[in-house]
């Protein structure tokens, strides 16, 4: 008996898979990304609420010009794929907020934060882009999904394949992943997803119309950083800095490859 169950959750883990649109990479997803929804949007009001938001700045202006253009660019890939019906329930938004952390996120939905901390390091509108792509990348891929999906089936396959996980239980999930605080908003990621959205970020970037080459300056950059002032929290759960750029050099010529197609660039 206990094998027959053994087996039957074998094959419900095998049957319960998502695939990156980006980057091919499939994934654990006991969880869809749309069930997140309702929990991240009112994460992100709360962290709103309690951090200092910049507006009326040309830096603010340069966060939601970037991101428009990420947002239009995965929008018009998934279209012409025909898969739009993956980002249905999206709400986009692009916040700056005033902060020393070096930091940046994505919640599932669309829900992006930049802190200006990060600012100096980006350097300009490409440098933002790499690090806005990285973010989405995470959430066009699911990847918060992947993670409640795996705390999920720790906790118990029953519950889930029983469909008594409710709205409650996603909520305390996600709040175990996103442990949201005045200005913490940062799901730790596994070193495959962290390179996952690396890729997903390159092709973003550049099917934006900003030039996929400037993303090893930039990390370069980031490692500087945090080499001389401690491990950013921006970078904790990171790979290498030799292997993430090694990952951004095997990727690079496909990412030319929409660079060079995008109609945003040189705008």
């Amino acid at each position: 008996m206990k094998k027959i169950i053994l087996t039957a959750a074998g094959a419900l883990v095998l049957a319960s898979c998502a695939t990156n649109p980006v980057t091919g990479r499939k994934s654990l997803s006991l969880v869809s990304n749309a069930d997140l929804f309702p929990t991240a949007y009112n994460q992100y009001s709360q962290v709103l609420k309690q951090g200092k938001v910049v507006t009326g700045t040309a830096d603010a202006k340069m966060v939601q010009t970037v991101g428009e253009r990420l947002k239009y660019a995965a929008e018009k890939y998934y279209q012409e794929r025909g898969i739009s019906s993956q980002l249905q329930g999206y709400q986009w938004q692009f916040t700056l907020l005033q902060a020393n952390e070096v930091n940046a996120w994505c919640m599932p939905g669309g829900k992006v934060a930049v802190y200006t901390g990060i600012l100096p390091i980006t350097k300009d509108a490409t440098g933002l882009a790499v690090v806005l792509g990285h973010e989405i990348g995470h959430a066009l891929a699911g990847h918060s999904a992947e993670q409640a999906s795996q705390q999920m089936a720790a906790q118990g396959l029953g519950q889930i394949v029983g469909g008594s996980i409710g709205n409650a239980e996603y909520a305390k999930v996600f709040e175990q992943l996103y442990p949201v605080g005045a200005q913490v908003g940062l799901l730790n990621y596994s070193r495959k997803m962290e390179l996952d959205a690396d890729v997903t970020g390159l092709y973003l970037m550049a099917m934006a119309g900003y030039d996929p080459s400037q993303a090893i300056p930039f990390w370069e950059r980031m490692a500087a950083k945090s080499g001389s002032a401690g491990v950013s929290e921006f970078l904790s759960t990171h790979p290498s800095d030799a292997t993430r750029i090694m990952k951004i050099k095997e990727a690079l010529p496909t990412a030319l490859v929409y660079y060079k197609a995008s109609p945003y660039k040189g705008k």
